[in-house]
């Protein structure tokens, strides 16, 4: 291997030294999978008396790449695993089908997080080291071995603060059993939700290079994150230009709802709303500012926002039962939701009527009517616009 810039490794030559590759893939093993790749699926399945095409269906939910049955691709920490899985189903009576979900739920949410780290750590050592994306990226795998044991220790602590907030929410919520009545066919949870959905976000962007890209996705992420987090909600999922949060009543919800819209501003140039008289123009805060955060950047090309540019965002709120899935949330409310996001101005907030209703005696809040709007797939919905009093 040779230096790269900045002191980074590179290969020695077009495809680099074959014995330094198995002596670099052996040391990310002992590393990251606790030792050598020692059994192939099909002594795996013997070992565990099981067939062959039920370790492969594991290792295909994981979302691993399939391989041949006879290869020697498993170590010791995966046939562990998956003794650990069968054993739920052995030993705690869970059905197969629901520790399916369960690792596939493992292995949709660690292949996205694994990818977010280790390209969050290439672009730290590309700006701090001065590297181009290749020395950047082999710099990042001879560190690995050295930064994964912080990671995974961050990772099991945040997972099981994650587990004990669910958990404090479903006992505060359900501590009471359900009235005698209720409708078995509902959807069972009373949840708000609610979509930020960034204004012009294609416009916006067309003009950003792949840095200035990441850091403006990156720092819009954060920065919804932060404000629903500041209000008491959750964020359900993030959708490039877009966020889908949830709230356990109306009045976290609502307020979620307004502190992104507040927080992002608004173009200078929208209009006075023809319904109130309303004007919105001229508070146009940073993006890096929300929340505290550093502004970063400073290109601005024909009025397109750099990652610390203005980025005014529409949200539609509605209070109402969802089905809670797969890390997801469904239900109508959902699609009303997204529905009123797309018909509300920039920089505003759009409930339906029922949310309205459910928000009229929060003494810091007001639902103004805006008339009727015709909903994409829904048809008419008489829409308020909510709006926080000054105190």
């Amino acid at each position: 291997m040779t230096p790269g810039p900045g002191g980074a490794a590179g290969p020695s030559g077009p495809a680099g030294d074959g014995a330094e590759r198995e002596g670099t893939a052996g040391r990310l093993d002992d590393a990251l999978l606790g030792g050598p790749r020692r059994w192939s699926m099909r002594d795996l399945a013997v070992r565990l008396g099981v067939g062959v095409d039920e370790v492969r269906a594991y290792w295909r939910t994981l979302g691993l790449p399939h391989a041949d049955p006879d290869e020697l691709l498993l170590t010791e920490a995966d046939a562990r695993a998956m003794e650990r899985s069968t054993a739920l189903v052995r030993d705690k009576g869970l059905q197969a089908a629901t520790v399916t979900s369960l690792v596939r739920a493992l292995g949709h949410t660690s292949d996205r997080l694994a990818l977010w780290q280790v390209e969050a750590l290439v672009e730290d050592l590309g700006t701090r080291l001065g590297l181009d994306d290749v020395s950047a990226r082999l710099l990042v795998i001879d560190r690995l071995p050295e930064i994964v044991p912080l990671l995974e220790e961050q990772l099991v602590h945040s997972y099981r603060r994650q587990l004990a907030a669910i958990a404090g929410r479903y006992a505060a919520e359900f501590g009471e059993a359900a009235a005698p009545g209720d409708d078995p066919l509902a959807l069972p949870l009373a949840r708000g939700v609610g979509f930020a959905d960034m204004v012009s976000f294609t416009r916006r962007t067309a003009r950003l290079g792949p840095v200035e890209l990441s850091e403006f996705v990156q720092r819009f992420e954060a920065a919804t994150r932060d404000v629903v987090a500041a209000e008491g909600g959750r964020v359900v999922k993030t959708i490039g230009d877009a966020v889908l949060f949830a709230a356990d009543d109306p009045a976290t919800g609502a307020r979620v709802a307004l502190g992104l819209a507040e927080a992002f501003g608004v173009d200078p140039a929208t209009p006075v709303d023809a319904a109130t008289g309303a004007g919105h123009a001229g508070r146009m805060p940073k993006l890096g500012a929300v929340k505290g955060q550093p502004r970063t950047g400073a290109r601005e090309a024909e009025g397109l926002p750099t990652a610390g540019g203005a980025t005014p965002v529409r949200v539609g709120f509605v209070w109402g039962r969802v089905l809670s899935r797969f890390g997801d949330v469904f239900g109508p409310s959902v699609n009303l939701a997204a529905r009123l996001t797309d018909a509300a101005d920039p920089g505003t907030v759009l409930v339906d009527a029922p949310t309205a209703s459910a928000l009229a005696h929060d003494a810091e809040l007001r639902c103004a009517p805006v008339g009727t709007r015709e909903l994409s797939g829904l048809g008419p919905v008489d829409a308020f616009r909510l709006e926080r009093l000054a105190g």
